[in-house]
């Protein structure tokens, strides 16, 4: 069974963290710092024992958020010296977004000599709700940073919906501001920052559908593969959607001459066994066609209707007169994720996202 994330912050962390403040913070009550962080501890989920030890900083380090920052700076890696580094650095980013907001550059800059040795992306979005244009301003500077942790958290802390953080409502509302970074990233170097761009895109896709169709269309031409893997990863949510402009982008056009037949391996299931999916597709236009097929489960709510989960399955190019057959397994299992409640189910093929084909089954729950 895998360690609880809640885990990654315990009493060792504390110690940790108290030995270098203790080192580095003129005045730093060490005893205090560690009962106040470790007080419970061991019954808490992650972000609560983040905060209980944020909590027990703001409590023992100099008042003067510059001494403290001096501190927190010094506690850091440097060359060959060891410093503070991985999950203990997660507090010191969240009592920065609690203690400098009215220390603009320095908390700032802090996160971002932070960032190299823990992602600094949760501590860094306060400050672009309280003052966008003047943080964006700095973070524009980081795309070309040496460093592609830097680098990464230009995009990954600007992220509208960044996930376990708080959301910037303004971005969400209107994400023009942050486009200028996610273009200067889109052939970095580093895999690790593309991914982040490209998950950023897409956080954006769910608000704006067709400025990121828009945006894919402008910067797809003559891409290289990594850019172009990129803005394909960029466009999953609009993909699986049947955006029209989004599978326009990478070579889906409506489907012509498309034939589709599917079948289940059978038409009742109980919860926790799989369905085998076998479908044949003909083409018969005059021309080669790219075909995406992908396929929706509609699952059965509690009122009856049913609500669809897009699967990806397969892209192919048919030539004229050309067919293809193709298997799957699709397993109807309990996740933590979804409710299932028996009764008429359906799956129905999408090819380059229009359906071409479907069949029912019935769901028991025992």
């Amino acid at each position: 069974m895998a360690e609880p994330l809640k885990n990654l912050l315990h009493p060792g962390v504390v110690t940790a963290i108290a030995d270098a403040l203790g080192r580095n913070a003129d005045g730093f009550d060490r005893r205090t710092f560690v009962a106040l962080a470790g007080d419970g501890l061991e019954a808490l989920e992650l972000m609560q024992r983040a905060l209980q030890i944020r909590d027990a900083l703001v409590e023992t380090l100099p008042q003067s958020f510059p001494d403290a920052a001096a501190a927190l700076a010094a506690s850091l890696p440097r060359g060959d010296a060891p410093g503070l580094t991985g999950w203990s650095l997660l507090p010191l980013s969240q009592y920065i977004a609690l203690r400098g907001l009215d220390h603009f550059d320095l908390s700032l800059s802090l996160l971002r000599a932070l960032t190299p040795h823990f992602t600094a992306e949760f501590g860094i979005r306060v400050f672009i709700d309280r003052d966008q244009e003047r943080a964006l301003a700095t973070i524009r500077t980081w795309t070309g940073d040496p460093d592609h942790h830097v680098r990464r958290l230009a995009s990954e802390g600007t992220r509208p919906r960044l996930p376990w953080a708080m959301r910037l409502p303004k971005l969400i509302r209107d994400p023009q501001p942050i486009l200028p970074i996610l273009t200067a990233l889109l052939d970095d170097p580093e895999d690790y920052v593309r991914r982040s761009v490209a998950n950023s895109l897409n956080d954006i896709a769910k608000d704006h559908p067709d400025m990121v169709a828009a945006f894919v269309a402008e910067h797809i031409g003559g891409a290289s593969a990594e850019r172009r893997q990129l803005l394909r990863h960029a466009s999953r949510t609009l993909l699986k959607q049947g955006h029209p402009a989004a599978l326009s982008n990478f070579g889906f056009v409506a489907p012509a001459g498309i034939a589709a037949k599917f079948f289940l391996d059978r038409s009742e299931i109980v919860l926790g066994e799989s369905l085998n999916l076998r479908l044949a597709v003909s083409h018969d236009a005059k021309t080669s066609q790219k075909v995406m097929i992908d396929y929706a489960v509609h699952h059965r709510k509690a009122n009856g209707t049913t609500s669809p989960k897009v699967f990806k399955w397969t892209s192919a190019t048919l030539a004229p007169g050309a067919s293809i057959e193709i298997e799957k397994r699709h397993a109807i299992r309990p996740i933590t994720t979804r409710r299932y409640y028996p009764g008429a189910h359906r799956i129905v093929i999408l090819v380059n996202g229009q359906e071409a084909a479907e069949a029912a089954f019935d769901l028991a729950l025992e």
